[in-house]
């Protein structure tokens, strides 16, 4: 295990942006779709934070964890496995979106774009 504390703060960053967009926006577009996005650039800082991952195969990690939870909303598992409570519907999602694949892939892109940008 590793502690970057760079990805770290920028994890912390990006989870209050997705908690202020679940608590605060209802709309078409950034709740669903630049949320997600985000969700994977948060999931990808996660990653860096403590794992000794490179960039590449954290953003491809990121990308497949956003996918499996994704096809968990396609065939129902928190329904499946008795999950009734809200915050886990709201952070793992209740619907099923193809998509949500290309937020997720753009997710991925972006955090591999800033990566790029901000290494020295």
């Amino acid at each position: 295990m590793t502690w970057r504390p760079r990805y770290a703060l920028a994890a912390a960053l990006l989870l209050a942006v997705e908690v202020a967009i679940a608590l605060f926006v209802r709309d078409r577009f950034v709740r669903p779709y630049l949320g997600d996005v985000l969700a994977v650039m948060l999931v990808y800082c996660g990653l860096r934070a403590v794992l000794p991952f490179r960039a590449l195969p954290a953003a491809l990690l990121a990308f497949a964890i956003g996918a499996v939870i994704e096809f968990g909303q396609a065939i129902h598992v928190l329904d499946l496995l008795g999950v009734h409570n809200r915050v886990a519907r709201v952070v793992l999602g209740g619907s099923f979106e193809w998509l949500d694949f290309v937020a997720y892939a753009a997710g991925a892109v972006a955090a591999l774009i800033v990566e790029r940008f901000i290494q020295p």
